[in-house]
């Protein structure tokens, strides 16, 4: 179709999940001023890392202390920092210390399954936080809705093309880590706006990589491939802000950021910088707040002998087909023209945004 470079068909909108796991190296914060130990503790908190997100070792932790702390629930919140033995070795230690409920962030389904396995054995009620576990059976799922997260970043990259002019753009997918449900619902939402539009002509598909881990530096190197197998690349689907970053080094290597579109997520404060300084395109925000909140609040009501109400939605999981009561929150597409909106929010502060060297970009985007 020419019918217009971006025209596009409403696309339906799914919904699936994840799990999550925050803290620090080894035992983050633990509740009612108590040791490092779960002993004790009502509540178990598995982070996954502290590489792939600023989120995992500093929002999602400040948020979720800050709901058990109010609450008067004791909780032991630990970080795996990436390695699926410590996970499970952790998850193992806090299942016989007797925790009542377990909130998980998988690195993996594999071994979040045999994690939620074992609090299930023992009795123990399981929230998966942020990522679903593929064949995992938690008792409640928490995330936003990733399917829609994929369908912003899709429809950012072909607004901020349009915005370039450019005819029939090649554009280069950077994804997240293919042993990530999220990463895998990320895609279907931005493929379901750009394949539509690769099909038609009015975008041609570049090179397409998934990066192990969302591990940053892999991406960087996959990203400098990829421009040196093909320098007609225009735009880039970089699946979050730690890749689209990576993706704008190479670029600035060349001397073509702020020419090349970048996409991200999850509204950090470097993918912020990035967009105020037009070298990336569009981030995606995902109130981590809200998110917290609904895991604590079901986490505090079933540590509580309490039945949780606010799980009011469902998630079918791709691979067992069980239904999941779920919590699935709404993200929000960040250009320079609403990043104060993130700052508003409270997310993150202007003092950390705006340093002297974005000082007039920050006044020019309405940020005071």
């Amino acid at each position: 179709m020419r019918k217009g470079l971006f025209a596009l068909a409403a696309v339906g909108l799914l919904a699936t999940g994840g799990m999550a796991a925050c803290g620090k190296d080894k035992s983050d914060d633990t509740g009612s001023g108590s040791g490092t130990k779960a002993g004790g503790k009502q509540v178990g908190i598995i982070l996954p890392d502290t590489k792939s997100s600023q989120r995992w070792g500093t929002d999602d932790p400040k948020y979720l202390k800050a709901a058990f702390d109010a609450a008067g629930v004791s909780y032991d919140m630990q970080n795996a920092q990436g390695d699926k033995q410590q996970f499970q070795t952790i998850a193992d230690s806090m299942i016989s210390e007797g925790v009542k409920v377990l909130i998980t962030v998988n690195l993996d389904s594999g071994t979040g399954a045999a994690v939620l396995a074992k609090a299930k054995q023992a009795g123990i009620a399981t929230i998966d936080y942020d990522r679903l576990t593929l064949g995992g059976g938690a008792n409640y799922y928490v995330s936003f809705d990733n399917v829609k997260v994929g369908q912003l970043q899709g429809q950012g990259l072909v607004d901020c093309l349009k915005a370039k002019n450019y005819t029939k753009p090649v554009v280069a997918e950077l994804n997240g880590s293919p042993t990530d449900n999220n990463a895998t619902l990320f895609a279907q939402g931005y493929d379901g706006v750009l394949n539509p539009l690769y099909t038609d002509g009015t975008l041609v598909k570049g090179p397409n990589r998934s990066v192990p881990d969302w591990d940053n530096a892999t991406g960087g190197t996959y990203f400098e491939q990829m421009l040196t197998q093909n320098n007609k690349i225009k735009g880039v689907l970089a699946a979050n802000d730690g890749l689209g970053n990576a993706v704008i080094e190479i670029l600035k290597k060349q001397h073509l950021n702020g020419q090349v579109p970048v996409t991200g997520q999850d509204a950090t404060v470097q993918g912020l910088q990035n967009i105020l300084s037009g070298d990336q395109c569009m981030t995606v925000y995902k109130a981590i707040k809200k998110e917290a909140d609904a895991a604590s609040g079901l986490a505090i009501s079933l540590a509580k002998g309490q039945k949780p109400t606010t799980a009011t939605g469902t998630t079918t999981d791709p691979q067992s087909k069980a239904t999941i009561p779920s919590v699935l929150l709404d993200p929000e597409a960040i250009t320079k023209a609403n990043v104060k909106d993130v700052i508003a929010d409270g997310f993150v502060t202007k003092d950390a945004i705006c340093t002297a060297a974005l000082a007039k970009a920050c006044t020019d985007a309405g940020i005071s």
